[in-house]
């Protein structure tokens, strides 16, 4: 059995663990400015959808190239993390709005979020990690940077 702490997830289950939750992050870039945003999102697919109120995190989601996003899990013996890059856009159509507007997206706080915007992931990646306890640092060998 492979002892590694660090473990590959595929990209099926990473697929099933972005619909098996809710909250995430999303981070993009905007010129020189990198922004990280909390959302309640719904997952299917490969698609990621969450609602949003103008602002900042609309507009910059929209201009940027590439939008990241991520969920994560620390538990007890094993914590992984899914990261997903891709592309977004704002959903427009009424067809498109209504489908999302029976969607289970339940925001944190009881704001009013009218703007869905849908992130079509090109590229999907996980990690899984066996909690241990930390290694003894005086057991491992000090490196001689002189050599």
């Amino acid at each position: 059995m492979d002892q590694s702490p660090v473990h590959e997830i595929s990209e099926a289950e990473c697929l099933k663990l972005l619909a098996a939750f809710e909250f995430g992050r999303i981070a993009f870039r905007v010129g020189d400015v990198l922004e990280v945003f909390p959302v309640n999102y719904h997952a299917e697919g490969r698609s990621i959808t969450f609602r949003t109120a103008p602002g900042t995190k609309l507009a910059g989601v929209l201009l940027a190239d590439d939008v990241v996003f991520e969920i994560d899990h620390i538990g007890v013996r094993e914590a992984w993390s899914v990261i997903g890059h891709g592309t977004a856009r704002h959903l427009e159509s009424s067809d498109e709005i209504a489908a999302a507007e029976r969607l289970p997206i339940h925001p944190l706080i009881p704001t009013v979020k009218r703007e869905y915007v849908r992130i079509d992931l090109a590229r999907v990646s996980g990690r899984r990690f066996h909690r241990q306890p930390e290694p003894d640092a005086s057991a491992e060998a000090a490196v001689d940077s002189s050599d």
